[in-house]
């Protein structure tokens, strides 16, 4: 099976993200691993500022809002499985899910998934840079709820020119 055949999932959704479902959409007849990374809304959160060092002291999380422009963002997921393709071409399935909406703790807020013949083909790295790359270029905006009010979240969203 080449490349281009291999299955690709590509979704903002406003459902809850089955991981058993997804993975039998990537895993085919040759699939011997799957990596998988799920982020999850955590219910006590402490930041540190990147660019500044600063340190903010814990505090609850009542909820979080995502947002999203599902057709850009989809887009730009695509892109991020297109250069994981380009990087590692054991890679057999990927599935790239974005959760939207109001998400409560311990609720699964993004999937990112890669399946391959065995685990020492880079599996691993392709999908921990999945998630890396979604969080530099695709547009998903986050707004965390506490009992003290609310706050828009600063990412890791930093495209380069062309992306």
């Amino acid at each position: 099976m080449k490349p281009s055949n291999f299955p690709s999932i590509f979704s903002i959704t406003e459902d809850e993200i089955d991981i058993n479902e997804l993975v039998d959409q990537i895993t085919l007849t040759s699939t011997g691993a799957a990596a998988i990374f799920t982020g999850m809304v955590r219910g006590e959160t402490s930041r540190e500022g990147k660019a500044q060092g600063i340190n903010y002291a814990p505090h609850e999380t009542t909820y979080l809002e995502y947002e999203a422009y599902k057709p850009m963002a989809e887009e730009k997921m695509r892109q991020v499985a297109d250069e994981i393709r380009a990087r590692w071409d054991t890679i057999e399935g990927i599935a790239i899910i974005q959760r939207i909406g109001k998400l409560y703790p311990r609720t699964p807020t993004v999937l990112i998934a890669c399946t391959a013949s065995h685990r020492d083909t880079g599996v691993f790295e392709a999908a921990r840079y999945g998630i890396d790359r979604l969080k530099e270029i695709v547009p998903v905006w986050k707004k965390e709820f506490m009992p003290s009010g609310e706050e828009w979240i600063e990412g890791e969203y930093i495209p380069k020119k062309g992306e």
